[in-house]
């Protein structure tokens, strides 16, 4: 019979079917299988599956017509067709979620990849440029495939699963040794630095904001991303006059909408601190009218933070000359009329100068650290310093010192002359105020050799999960009681999720150790099993 022959060579020479244009089948919906109600319905399910499902490769990914000239060209049409084609076939949209997977996959390691290739190309001209716009494209692509998933597929969970899983590959990824989470937290302060290079719009700001929070939902590690933006809040509070506090508050807003207080709770209370800070520096300013006798004659200005919600900052015993000291000692004897149970702990590190410095050929306002100031206010009383000097002086450590020195002499701007001349610091070295020293510019900013933050983040990261997956498992036993061993790691995991994803090891040291401490035993008949005894704050 004829149906019979046109079956059988169908299923032997399936491509053969096929037009250039491999979605026109699709466009027919497959119409031509029942067409002839000669067809019996077993012959079109095989013809169907075969068709649709053994060779879904040549089907939907052809170079010609598949699944990438659809997205490419966006045909919306075409895609909808494919959808509502591999509906009809059992696990069918099982096959075109994971195509879209793939090809989602592909697009974005494509530019993990350009953005490695462009930091190792030594001709760029803007430091980071490249993670912009590997965030910028990645935020394109979430824009562009969200559509299609909404519109063409109908918003069905598969491809949603399938949409995350796609996103979660690439948005790991590292970049030039840069991990995902700081390159975002790099994107949202360049955003928030007065709406970027771009300078954009609030309006804009609000919008690329909101997608930023979106796409963090696919990194791993948000509790990384957390303390990268922590320190780039920090640096944007204390030093850029430029700050929105509308943008700042509403980009936490969003933070902890999607993933809990516990990500922005110090974030909050650094912006709060901040607002606090500059009420309690006018009423120092009122202080010191009331006050005359005490003022120390130059302008002076002192941010009051509290130290839990600010990134860790390391704290020098610096032996401050007579002029910083002074400052100091005023601002203490006002912070006592005000509270007498708090104590200060002053962080020079985060302290700006503005020094005037009197050279041959021009004055020239510098703007240094603290410490550059102490170490260059030493040259006041002395023409000539040895390294030993300054070190018994200021009481500063050699790492510090060295740091320090190096700025003020071997680098850009030299402020100081070395002798012997060289482009290292050595503890035989001495220095001498170079008065010969000029710029084209009457201001300059001499700036501190970088340090390794991320380094630092990392550690400071490493440092506080074990507290919280202390606090996660104390949680969980208070509410359970009793729990199998497998069950606690399971939940514990699941809780800490929204946050990182706990080493299985590290969870069970944490648990070794609750036991010692007497927050759980292990039960005397099962030692797999766990009951709670007493929960307690330490």
């Amino acid at each position: 019979m004829k149906h019979s022959l046109f079956i059988l060579e169908t299923l032997q020479h399936p491509l053969a079917i096929f037009s250039p244009k491999s979605l026109d089948f699709l466009s027919r919906g497959g119409r031509p299988l029942n067409q002839g109600r000669w067809v019996d319905g077993h012959a079109i399910l095989k013809v169907q599956h075969e068709l649709l499902v053994v060779y879904v490769n040549q089907l939907l990914e052809k170079e010609d017509s598949g699944i990438k000239v659809l997205f490419r060209d966006g045909k919306v049409d075409d895609l909808s067709r494919t959808y509502r084609v591999y509906n009809k076939i059992s696990q069918g949209l099982d096959l075109v979620a994971n195509v879209f997977k793939q090809h989602v996959t592909i697009e974005g390691i494509a530019f993990v990849q350009q953005a490695e290739e462009a930091a190792s190309n030594q001709a760029s001209n803007t430091p980071g440029g490249h993670e912009q716009v590997l965030v910028k494209n990645i935020l394109e692509l979430h824009d562009n495939y969200m559509t299609y998933l909404n519109s063409c597929f109908q918003n069905h969970n598969l491809f949603h699963k399938a949409f995350k899983e796609a996103f979660e590959v690439f948005c790991n990824k590292t970049v030039n040794g840069s991990p995902s989470a700081e390159i975002l937290a790099s994107f949202a302060d360049h955003i928030l630095r007065k709406g970027g290079s771009e300078k954009l719009s609030d309006e804009v700001i609000e919008e690329t904001l909101e997608k930023v929070v979106k796409l963090l939902q696919y990194v791993i590690d948000k509790d990384v991303f957390a303390e990268f933006y922590r320190k780039k809040l920090a640096r944007r509070l204390l030093f850029d006059r430029g700050t929105n506090d509308d943008h700042e508050r509403s980009i936490l807003s969003k933070l902890k909408q999607q993933f809990g207080g516990p990500l922005t709770s110090k974030m909050e209370g650094m912006v709060t601190d901040v607002v606090l800070a500059k009420e309690n520096q006018s009423s120092f300013q009122e202080y010191l009218r009331n006050n005359p006798d005490v003022h120390p004659g130059l302008d002076f200005t002192v941010t009051v933070l509290t130290t839990g919600f600010w990134p860790s900052y390391k704290s020098f015993d610096l032996s401050l000359p007579s002029e910083m000291a002074k400052f100091v000692e005023v601002f203490k004897g006002f912070y006592e009329t005000k509270t007498k149970h708090r104590k200060l702990t002053w962080i020079y590190s985060l302290g700006t100068s503005h020094i005037n410095g009197k050279f041959e050929p021009k004055p020239i306002e510098l703007i240094v650290s603290t410490h550059q100031a102490a170490v260059l206010l030493l040259f006041n009383a002395s023409e000539r310093l040895s390294y030993s000097e300054i070190v018994a002086q200021l009481n500063l450590a050699h790492d510090d010192l060295i740091r320090l020195l190096h700025s003020l002499s071997c680098a850009k701007y030299k402020i100081l002359n070395k002798e012997p001349s060289s482009k290292t610091i050595s503890q035989s070295d001495s220095f001498k105020f170079n008065p010969n020293f000029t710029d084209k510019m009457r201001r300059i900013k001499v700036p501190l050799p970088p340090v390794d933050e991320r380094r630092k983040v990392i550690e400071d990261v490493d440092k506080d999960r074990p507290y919280a997956i202390d606090a996660a498992i104390v949680r969980i036993m208070k509410s359970r009681k009793v729990m199998t061993h497998q069950q606690l790691i399971s939940e514990t995991i699941e809780q800490l999720s929204r946050m990182f994803k706990p080493n299985i090891k590290a969870i069970k040291k944490r648990i070794e150790d609750l036991i010692t401490r007497d927050y759980m035993e292990r039960d005397r008949d099962n030692s797999h099993m766990f009951r709670k005894m007493l929960v307690r704050l330490r």
